[in-house]
């Protein structure tokens, strides 16, 4: 039995971040990715800095709670809720689309063929717009509320 050919990766890490010549949804895809991994980030410090200044009782906490108030946590906490945001409503779009809700229903392959991703790109337009809507809400409460 011949062994599986492979073919070099040219591309390396970079690889990973340009997506060629797909659309959007592809870097939606790397987005959901990363911003995936950054709220397990910000959960394992949360609750690790939540446990361990909670323990060592209320001054600590306090005091803790102070420092983490600076105007930086505040940009911090901006991005997660617009990570969580983006990556809850992009969750949201690809379910309805594995279910063929946004997609409807099969039709037969009839020239001149229909793609599917005209069919989902205004799902795709209206998560972004959500997403950058709930983003200007918390960045305009972060000025305002400074």
């Amino acid at each position: 039995m011949k062994a599986m050919e492979t073919k070099p990766n040219h591309l390396g890490v970079r690889g990973w971040f340009w997506g060629g010549n797909y659309r959007v949804e592809r870097y939606l895809f790397l987005l959901h990715r990363l911003t995936g991994l950054g709220i397990i980030l910000f959960g394992i410090i949360h609750l690790a800095v939540t446990t361990f200044y909670r323990i060592q009782g209320q001054a600590t906490w306090e005091s803790a709670m102070l420092a983490l108030s600076g105007p930086w946590f505040k940009i911090g906490e901006t991005l997660v809720i617009l990570a969580f945001s983006f990556h809850a409503l992009n969750g949201l779009r690809l379910i309805l689309q594995e279910l063929g809700i946004i997609l409807g229903k099969p039709t037969r392959p009839i020239f001149p063929f229909r793609d599917t991703l005209r069919k989902q790109r205004k799902m795709t337009l209206s998560v972004m717009v959500l997403v950058a809507l709930i983003f200007v809400i918390f960045l305009i409460d972060l000025i305002v509320k400074g």
